[in-house]
């Protein structure tokens, strides 16, 4: 199980040595680094931007992400992201827990990220763009007649 804590901004506060290990890092060059370090170029901002629109409302959430080691190497995972509160309720924070997706979940999933992406890749800027994968998830979704998690779930 890979593991890490972010801030609110999602600097590394907290990373596993399974986690240091796949990203090929070490715990010192972890910590405080961005989490999107590990951003692979084939995965469409879009997916990120449902996770942080999720997580910063104070939901969790499910995602697949390929992620980029720093030596190269890409991974896939399954993650369980949910925001962390304080005694008071305010958020103070993000943990993930991923662990190794089905591989079959992966084949279907890269599929859609793929269409997202080139949408993302041919707009004319990266907000257009941005937008445009966005609707396109989400008019999947609502042809599909479910919400994101019933649908990640259903993979």
């Amino acid at each position: 199980m890979i593991v890490t804590k972010t801030d609110l901004k999602g600097h590394i506060t907290y990373a596993n040595k399974v986690f240091c290990d796949i990203a090929s890092i070490t715990e010192s060059e972890a910590l405080g680094a961005p989490h999107s370090f590990l951003r692979h170029p084939d995965m469409p901002r879009c997916i990120f931007k449902l996770l942080w629109d999720r997580i910063s409302s104070g939901h969790e959430v499910f995602a697949y992400v390929i992620n980029m080691a720093s030596s190269g190497d890409h991974y896939w995972v399954f993650a369980h992201v949910t925001p962390t509160s304080d005694e008071k309720g305010a958020i103070t924070g993000y943990h993930s827990n991923r662990r190794v997706p089905d591989q079959g979940v992966v084949a279907t999933i890269s599929s859609l990220y793929q269409e997202l992406k080139a949408i993302e890749d041919s707009a004319g800027d990266r907000n257009t763009g941005l937008q445009a994968s966005t609707e396109k998830l989400l008019q999947i979704l609502n042809e599909k007649g479910v919400g994101y998690d019933e649908f990640i779930f259903s993979l």
